[in-house]
């Protein structure tokens, strides 16, 4: 599905040991893996300047991502100095990648805002996909269990859809990415849920049930074409908590979403359901970005 693949890891986040899961990674379709470390700059000197003692060290840190690399894969250790975002955005367009990987701490939105998160600043100035593991879970998977899920990263992906803008950008990405060579992507579950909330009659609820439905039945239509199985369901509820739910109930890989307002003043007042995902999933979460205007 993706094959120029960023992964980014600050050696806190568990997301370092994907080095040992290269052979997996490129069964899931990816052709070119970047291991990105970016060491900041002290500022206990008057002119900071890179530590190439700690350089050296990461290199060696993430060469193990070197010694078992499967044949037309390229893999590549970079290390860099300074600010984290900088160094990312950098290396994405330098190596035309299509996907950025790295970990999102459980954040409130108040801490975010206060303590700055380097995820949610990526998502919103990042013009390609970003996906975000929980680093709490990548700690703790045994060598074999993670290499397993590298392997079918892609392979069934949640989209919460609602019909509006977002929601029909994000199923035409996921077609983008589901006709790339060697994509990994076999199953869809397009996921509908009506909140319920307000003074709507039932009479009303259940007709815009039925309309989910059927944009829902177009939806999958239009995915099945790919050769994907796709899967349907219209659910009432909170929107997030429901989505949440379902991404236990069902065997996914990972939730896939997109927003107008991530990260604007907006979400303030109105959190943006696909800002609330991101903080609160377990489940990895593929954030594909709007177009910039």
């Amino acid at each position: 599905m993706f094959q120029r693949v960023i992964i980014c890891t600050d050696f806190s986040d568990g997301i370092y040991r994907l080095a040992n899961c290269v052979p997996s990674l490129a069964a899931g379709g990816a052709k070119q893996i970047i291991f990105l470390h970016v060491i900041p700059l002290s500022d206990e000197r008057e002119i900071p300047r890179p530590n190439p003692e700690k350089m050296q060290a990461a290199r060696d840190r993430l060469s193990v991502a070197l010694e078992n690399v499967p044949n037309g894969v390229d893999v590549k250790v970079v290390v860099e100095s300074g600010k984290p975002s900088d160094h990312i955005v950098s290396t994405a367009k330098a190596h035309n990648a299509d996907l950025i990987v790295l970990g999102m701490p459980s954040r409130n939105l108040l801490a975010e805002k206060l303590f700055g998160s380097t995820t949610m600043n990526l998502c919103q100035r990042m013009a390609i996909p970003v996906m975000t593991l929980r680093p709490q879970l990548v700690s703790t998977y045994t060598v074999e269990e993670l290499d397993l899920r590298c392997r079918h990263l892609f392979r069934y992906l949640l989209l919460p859809y609602d019909g509006s803008a977002p929601s029909q950008y994000l199923l035409q990405q996921v077609k983008h990415y589901a006709q790339q060579p060697d994509s990994s992507l076999e199953c869809c579950f397009l996921f509908w849920v009506v909140d319920p909330s307000g003074r709507s009659s039932a009479v009303l609820k259940e007709s815009r049930a039925k309309e989910a439905e059927a944009k829902l039945a177009e939806a999958k239509a239009d995915l099945e074409k790919l050769g994907l199985r796709v899967e349907t369901e219209v659910r009432m509820g909170d929107p997030i908590l429901e989505v949440l739910k379902a991404a236990e109930v069902h065997d996914i890989s990972a939730i896939a979403s997109s927003s107008g307002s991530l990260g604007k003043l907006i979400e303030w007042s109105v959190p943006s359901f696909t800002g609330e995902i991101l903080r609160r999933s377990w489940h990895p979460v593929i954030y594909f970005p709007p177009t910039r205007g």
